[in-house]
């Protein structure tokens, strides 16, 4: 594969976070029973006219100024024409030659580095409604029905240049977009219930050749698991396919996720097939500098700023603040565990190995955890005085996650505390010493490889609950 250079850009469809649909009053509840959030607006019923939702502009101009992109003053809503059982009205209501934000960019870090992402586009749209292929209540499959609730939920799409040249690029840039809109709070950032989706479209070309190749537009991918797995499988089947003397086609494929390949759907529609036109029951959107500046002026801190400034105010490594402001919630629990103790990098470690692990374990966000930061703080703080060993304060802290309970009582019931005490110790290292007087010698006189050794006896010997620090200090008093 290193003959061949990939070029990605990914279309990213994100479900705005309004009580409301994008042209009518229906709510945006998700989970209702079939065709219950709907009205004949969203159904397309005759002489219905649309009404464009406020807060869904609003929301929209947010994510063009988090990507530093240009906010147009005039966008017009036009009609994208097509056939298919979920779309009632037999178009969809989208941006086309004038679209809402034109240009920005995203700021991704890599393993190779930092990288800007280049955006062409965001523009507003309504979503289409749901196939079903088994019926929800009887299992049916012999026949498709359709599910109206989402039709008519306002979207932005945002679409990337084919900046991306690897795998690794596409699913960080994804990740990176995510973060900024959830931190916007304008999208819950979930892929499986489809309310942040993705499109891909991918070519390859020789690393000699300068003219991008013939691209193959991905659709159905739900995770970012999927978008690598996806991303993967189409690269390599493109370059076996030249390598082979085969074209590669331009269409549309969809992710089989169940045999992992991509699969032909149809040939790629362009923009002319869809035969847009300005929609005439809507009026150009017209958005002034002063609706622009008091947008502006209530964006929340975000993460690329918020990153810098884990790393100057908490002195964090770039690896430290990156994966700590991947959720708002997160950074919100490591700040908060700070104000109680005053410890960064210990909170840091702790956050990125074991509480990250179990709520990947438990797969939960941190705000449905059953710790919270005064017990996370204080289990730190009763290892870090020496009551419990590093170890048994990871097996205390699955205790909690498991309970909830104070840490201090789980260390009782658990039977977990070290021994602190001096002169309990000194029996101990005064037995093993007699135990092994050659080796004893043998450090004594500066093999410091034993002292390892004898750390390890006597911990065996007190069942791993002997003080390491205050048994290293013990020790070193008997060699003077």
């Amino acid at each position: 594969m290193t003959d061949f250079i990939p070029t990605i850009g990914l279309e990213v469809h994100a479900q705005l976070l309004t009580k409301t649909k994008l042209f009518c009053g229906c709510p945006t509840t998700f989970g209702k029973p079939p065709n219950d959030n709907t009205c004949p607006v969203c159904l397309g019923l005759p002489g219905a006219l649309p009404v464009l939702n406020r807060q869904a502009v609003e929301f929209a101009i947010k994510a063009g100024l988090a990507t530093h992109g240009r906010i147009a003053h005039k966008s017009v809503f036009a009609r994208k024409n097509y056939f298919y059982p979920d779309l009632p009205k037999g178009y969809q209501i989208s941006q086309y030659e004038l679209p809402l934000i034109l240009g920005g960019h995203v700021d991704i870090v890599t393993s190779k580095g930092h990288k800007k992402i280049g955006l062409e586009r965001i523009h507003m749209e309504e979503d289409a409604g749901k196939s079903l292929h088994e019926h929800p209540e009887t299992r049916a499959t012999n026949a498709t029905w359709v599910d109206l609730n989402r039709a008519c939920v306002p979207l932005i799409e945002i679409v990337s240049k084919p900046d991306m040249e690897s795998t690794e690029e596409a699913v960080i840039y994804l990740k990176t977009l995510r973060a900024i809109l959830v931190y916007l709070e304008i999208n819950d950032g979930n892929l499986e219930e489809g309310s942040l989706r993705c499109d891909a479209n991918i070519s390859v070309r020789p690393i000699h050749q300068k003219e991008l190749g013939t691209r193959a537009e991905l659709k159905n991918i739900n995770s970012f698991k999927n978008i690598e797995k996806a991303l993967t499988y189409e690269i390599n089947r493109q370059i076996t396919r030249i390598r082979e003397g085969q074209k590669v086609i331009q269409e549309t494929r969809l992710w089989n996720s169940e045999k992992n390949i991509t699969e032909s759907m149809r040939g790629k529609e362009e923009a002319h097939d869809y035969r847009y036109f300005p929609d005439p029951d809507l009026l150009p959107l017209i958005v002034d500098d002063e609706w622009i500046n008091k947008i502006r002026g209530c964006l929340p801190e975000l993460p690329a700023v918020k990153q810098t400034r884990f790393m100057n105010q908490y002195k964090l490594p770039e690896y430290d603040a990156s994966l700590l402001i991947q959720s708002q919630s997160l950074a919100d629990f490591f700040e908060a565990c700070v104000r109680l103790y005053n410890e960064p990098k210990k909170i840091s470690n702790w956050i990125m190995t074991e509480l990250l692990r179990e709520l990947k374990n438990r797969d939960i966000e941190i705000h449905q955890s059953k710790i919270d930061t005064k017990l996370f703080t204080k289990l730190l703080q009763i290892i870090n005085q020496g009551t419990i060993s590093t170890n048994a304060g990871k097996e205390v802290f699955s205790k909690m996650m498991e309970s909830g309970e104070d840490p201090e009582k789980i260390v009782q019931d658990l039977g977990l505390a070290q021994v602190s005490d001096t002169d309990s110790l000194e029996l101990l290292i005064n037995e093993v010493l007699k135990n092994h007087p050659d080796e004893f010698e043998r450090l004594k006189k500066g093999d410091g490889k034993l002292m390892g050794f004898f750390v390890g006896q006597i911990m065996k010997a007190s069942k791993g609950k002997a003080n390491p620090k205050l048994l290293n200090e013990l020790i070193a008093k008997k060699l003077k």
